[in-house]
């Protein structure tokens, strides 16, 4: 090598390499003298060691996993502002609910639109107005009995059920489905895919008395109607609350609201 440059670099690392493994010894003794690693060594050993520890503890994230509900939920005991709308079947429903209301300190409203149906309120905010109006923090819905017979109706109803779930947002409530007196085209269908599990009453397969029309329950059979929701709550329900059995049979909600068909 006759470049000078290229000469002393090779020095340099001769005398650094050497260094280095001589650093590295630990009880070596060489002359009466025992070698032991230098502080240079152990803190660039240490350093290696301590990334190799960062990166081991990095972990791929847990995969997203559903959120499992087990029932029963419990009992929320605080008194409520019930929002009780929904079709002509309400007038048979909502005198029962109201004597619950009554003997365990909530308060009812309700709200009645004749020939109602999921389209109907899904086209509108009138549910958002009386929820306002009325400061409701649970709600009962009563839907279906004019749908049970159209045609394709996951298609045709999906988006005005959803419209619904969206007005009610965060208010816990329980959607009682139609009292069907013949099988329907798929709206109970419909709304147990869309509700929340423990938000869905599935009426269909009960034994109800009829009134002369051959489709709303008897005022009689309507009141056992409502005893069924309630004994089915507490078990069932995503949010039951506290319904004790009433002494009266019926009783008057605190303000019932009639709207009439929309033409």
């Amino acid at each position: 090598m006759k470049n000078p440059i290229c000469r002393l670099w090779t020095i340099l690392a001769v005398a650094f390499i050497t260094f280095f493994i001589v650093s590295a010894c630990d009880g070596i003794n060489i002359l009466g003298i025992e070698l032991k690693p230098s502080a240079l060594y152990s803190s660039i050993i240490k350093l290696d060691s301590e990334s190799d520890t960062e990166i081991s503890m990095i972990e791929e994230p847990d995969s997203p996993t559903e959120t499992v509900i087990t029932f029963p939920q419990p009992t929320d005991t605080a008194t409520k502002n019930i929002l009780f709308i929904g079709d002509s079947m309400l007038e048979g429903l909502y005198p029962r609910l109201a004597a619950y209301a009554e003997n365990n300190g909530h308060t009812l409203n309700t709200v009645i639109w004749y020939s109602s149906t999921s389209q109907i309120w899904g086209e509108c905010d009138t549910l958002s107005h009386f929820i306002k109006k009325y400061n409701s923090d649970y709600i009962f819905v009563c839907l279906g009995a004019n749908e049970l017979f159209v045609k394709d109706i996951k298609t045709k109803r999906a988006k005005y059920v959803e419209h619904i779930i969206a007005e009610i947002g965060s208010i816990p409530f329980v959607w009682i489905g139609p009292p069907n007196w013949k099988n329907d085209t798929g709206i109970n269908d419909l709304l147990e895919s869309k509700l929340p599990e423990g938000s869905f009453f599935l009426s269909n397969g009960m034994h109800f008395e009829r009134s002369k029309d051959g489709a709303h329950p008897t005022r009689a059979s309507a009141s056992l109607w409502m005893d069924s929701v309630v004994r089915w709550m507490p078990n069932k329900a995503l949010h039951p609350i506290k319904l004790e059995i009433p002494t009266k049979k019926n009783a008057r909600a605190n303000s019932v609201v009639i709207l009439q068909p929309k033409q």
